[in-house]
Formats: C-alpha cells, sequence, structure tokens
C-alpha cells in the first residue's frame, strides 16, 4: 500500500537560478516524487514522495550531488560568498 509523506528538504547553499533549477530537475527525476513545492523565502523545497518507491536519503543525495555542482568549493573557501 501506498503512503503519501511530505519531506522538507534544505536548499540554503543554493543561491542561483541555474543551481534551483538543477535541484528541481534532480528531484523530479526520483521515481516516487509527485510534486516539489519550493519556498524560497525559507530556502526549503517541500517534496511530496510515495514512501513505498522512495526515501528521504535520496532527495539529500540528490541536492548534495547538485549542491556539489554548484559550489565547487570547499565551504570554509575564502571565494565562497557566505563565508565569514
Amino acid at each position: 500500500m501506498m503512503a503519501i509523506k511530505i519531506a522538507k528538504v534544505s536548499i540554503e547553499n543554493i543561491d542561483d537560478a541555474e543551481g534551483v533549477d538543477s535541484v528541481m530537475t534532480a528531484l523530479k527525476n526520483i521515481t516516487g516524487v509527485t510534486a516539489i513545492e519550493l519556498d524560497p523565502a525559507t530556502s526549503t523545497a517541500l517534496i511530496r514522495y510515495d514512501d513505498t518507491d522512495t526515501t528521504i536519503h535520496a532527495f539529500t543525495a540528490a541536492i548534495s550531488m547538485v549542491d556539489y555542482v554548484t559550489q565547487p568549493y570547499p565551504i570554509d573557501a575564502p571565494q565562497n560568498p557566505r563565508y565569514h
């Protein structure tokens, strides 16, 4: 029996439209994902999914893959715009 669940994932490291598009595409390509709602105000995405087909681990993996692509330098590197 399928159960639709909603997961909330943080996408705060992605600050350009291209990165957001990449994340949306990556998430939509996961089997079991039925809907994605992006909330730019809180830097989160709400993912509606069938928990018999996928898990939240698939989402975090997909996002970190994209995040790695959009920011290919270490988080504490001086060239990171979010580095303080």
